[in-house]
């Protein structure tokens, strides 16, 4: 049986490259297309591929939250980040998050198909990269004043932080999470109580610092 493969990338035009590659692979079917993590989600309910390809800086989503919630939901489900980010927040929030392997977009279409096989095999796939920057983390001696206030955020306020920080209204954030608009506009007074910003500016600018959006 062929690899189910699941592309979760907010790029048409990648996605269409990497489907046109990986169907000529005879042990990978593309079993469908993510446009945003929450989609990405979505399809992993109803799809069960065996592994997903899977960008960072993706809308309504993130990449690194919607591991979190697909892993939380099926840990036998590998994740493969393929990502033009290699700061150490990308690459630390993704790992913490549980992926299987991660690669730089610039990356050989032949190490990336190397990397799904290993990674459905049961193992991980880091590129070298990648591979130093983990190296050099575990190098440096801990700092006792590197505290990442985005730790405090629950799964949900990360969501509502992002769909903030990306221009919608608390009424379409309500809509998007199947909640009510009150629920919103709590965990909205909980990020900033917990992180200290108390505009959609600040807020923005520290979503888009710490990995959790991105402005393109």
């Amino acid at each position: 049986m062929p690899y189910r493969v699941l592309l979760a990338d907010d790029h048409k035009i990648i996605r269409d490259g990497l489907r046109s590659l990986l169907e000529k692979e005879k042990d990978m079917v593309v079993a469908g297309e993510a446009e945003n993590g929450r989609q990405a989600l979505q399809l992993t309910r109803k799809l069960n591929p065996d592994v997903i390809i899977m960008d960072i800086s993706m809308p309504d989503l993130n990449g690194i939250d919607a591991a979190k919630q697909i892993l939380g939901e099926q840990p036998g489900v590998k994740i493969v980040a393929l990502s033009m980010h290699s700061e150490k927040q990308f690459v630390e929030g993704m790992i913490k998050a549980g992926v299987s392997g991660y690669l730089l977009k610039d990356t050989a279409f032949e190490e990336l198909v190397k990397a799904v096989r290993l990674v459905c095999a049961g193992k991980k796939y880091l590129s070298p990269d990648i591979t130093e920057i983990v190296l050099q983390d575990y190098k440096q001696p801990p700092d006792a004043n590197d505290h990442q206030p985005a730790n405090l955020l629950s799964s949900r306020e990360r969501e509502v932080l992002q769909l903030i920080a990306e221009g919608r209204a608390t009424r379409v954030i309500a809509d998007i999470l199947h909640v009510s608009v009150k629920t919103v506009e709590t965990h909205r007074k909980n990020i900033m109580d917990k992180l200290g910003l108390y505009t959609v500016a600040e807020m923005t600018k520290y979503a888009v610092r710490h990995g959790i959006t991105s402005i393109e």
